[in-house]
């Protein structure tokens, strides 16, 4: 039975509403994984090292397609709650147009300044060369990438979050296949493991553009739609927060790197590079129950249905407290394997890596709260709240403790400064929680 984004919603519907984004976050993550799993065990340690130190770069490209995803799903889902269907639709192809646009922008001068970027990074010689070489083959894809993010959260709204699925499991599975092939099989190297990638990004985000250009039972279509200024400062106010943790994520990542090169070295880098994948797939619940619960709380809070957005409230705090909780064990639990399966060819590696990523995942247990806060103000329409809230939590908070715990624990702080910044973020969240509830009406 089709679930539509007016319904009650009871734990059973909820959970079978976000599932669809949840397993579409994991699948992300994973096929953002199998490059670094391939590349680490079957062409060396150095061109992993080289990924890692790259990738923060071009996912800070990517992240305007979530902003434009986030913050656009946003205003379309209330344009539908307040039920204007016709509105919804011109801004929601509106904005696909300038997504389209703007990634044409970014590839030109992502490949133009590549070389120079990735060397004020710190890579040098063999891995300046690794870096420049996997950033140009994906930045071939970055249009399709950005639109594969955008319609992440427009499928959403459209009430179709399994064809989002299928979209993601499409592209996670061409990669994974085609990594074995490029990879493990023809020994391309590196080169291969990057267009891979190329290959299932535009999987992702060609077939919902075709979906969505051709006749469809969904809530939305592209058609022509003329441009609307202010629908487009509403949509990046709306989803500035989304693109500060994005952008915020891959400069902590930067830091994060530059101060494990100078405390543990080439080393340090890889470790890291593991423990963020592994997260990846971790975080990647909280960041599909935001996502897939969004709408719910757009669409509730535009029909002025306030028992029901403390419904969804009420429910959601108490799924993320669990997730955080199952999550965290788990983390624990397969620290050894998981580690394994990137560096076990290493042994000093291997024990860095894995005491590294034993405390880096205690900050589950509260992240999930300031994640699904700074979504939830975004559903409302608030993004000055959710965007404080993200770059408290991504930037100010992470990069005062990477800078200050390394100076009092060496290596072990700078795995730990994810946890202090966690719990910093929590209280902030907390705080705008409760100063904005008689605002809301969400409690």
């Amino acid at each position: 039975m089709r679930i539509q984004l007016s319904d009650h919603f009871n734990y059973s519907r909820l959970l079978r509403f976000v599932l669809p984004s949840i397993v579409m976050m994991v699948f992300t993550s994973i096929y953002s994984v199998v490059d670094g799993l391939f590349v680490s065990n079957f062409v060396g340690k150095t061109p992993f090292a080289a990924i890692n130190l790259i990738m923060p770069l071009l996912m800070m490209l990517g992240a305007l397609g979530f902003m434009i995803g986030t913050g656009g799903s946003a205003l379309v889902s209330r344009t539908l709650g307040e039920g204007d269907q016709e509105r919804a639709n011109r801004y929601f192809s509106m904005l696909i147009y300038v997504t389209f646009l703007l990634g044409a922008a970014l590839t030109l001068l992502g490949q133009l300044f590549l070389r120079p970027i990735a060397g004020f990074l710190g890579a040098q010689g063999p891995m300046l060369e690794h870096c420049v070489l996997y950033g140009r083959i994906l930045l071939v894809a970055l249009i399709p990438f950005m639109l594969q993010n955008v319609f992440q959260s427009f499928l959403i709204t459209a009430e179709r979050p399994h064809l989002g699925l299928a979209t993601t499991v499409a592209a996670g599975v061409t990669n994974i296949i085609l990594d074995f092939l490029f990879v493990a099989v023809f020994h391309w190297g590196l080169a291969g493991a990057a267009v891979a990638t190329t290959i299932s990004q535009m999987v992702g985000g060609i077939f919902p553009l075709v979906y969505f250009l051709l006749p469809n039972h969904s809530l939305l279509r592209l058609r022509r739609a003329p441009f609307d200024g202010r629908a487009l400062l509403k949509t990046c106010a709306n989803g500035s927060s989304e693109l500060m943790t994005n952008l915020s994520a891959s400069l902590v990542n930067m830091l994060y790197n530059f101060q494990l090169m100078r405390i543990a070295g080439e080393d340090g880098v890889a470790a890291y590079g593991v423990i963020m994948y592994t997260n990846f797939i971790f975080a990647a619940i909280f960041i599909g129950y935001s996502i897939g619960s969004a709408p719910l709380v757009g669409y509730h809070y535009g029909a002025e249905n306030r028992h029901e957005l403390q419904n969804l409230f009420r429910k959601s705090l108490l799924l993320i407290g669990l997730f955080g909780l199952v999550l965290t064990a788990l983390a624990e639990l397969l620290s050894g394997p998981l580690t394994a399966l990137f560096v076990g060819y290493d042994a000093q590696l291997l024990d860095l890596t894995r005491r590294g990523f034993r405390l880096y995942s205690l900050s589950f247990l509260f992240s999930g709260f300031s994640m699904f806060g700074s979504a939830f103000f975004t559903a409302l329409s608030n993004g000055l709240v959710s965007a404080a809230i993200s770059f408290l939590r991504t930037l100010v908070f992470q990069v005062s403790a990477v800078l200050i715990l390394p100076l009092l624990l060496g290596v072990d702080g700078v795995w730990l400064a994810i946890v202090a910044a966690e719990l910093l973020a929590l209280g902030i969240t907390v705080l705008f929680l409760l100063c904005n509830r008689s605002k809301y009406h969400y409690a």
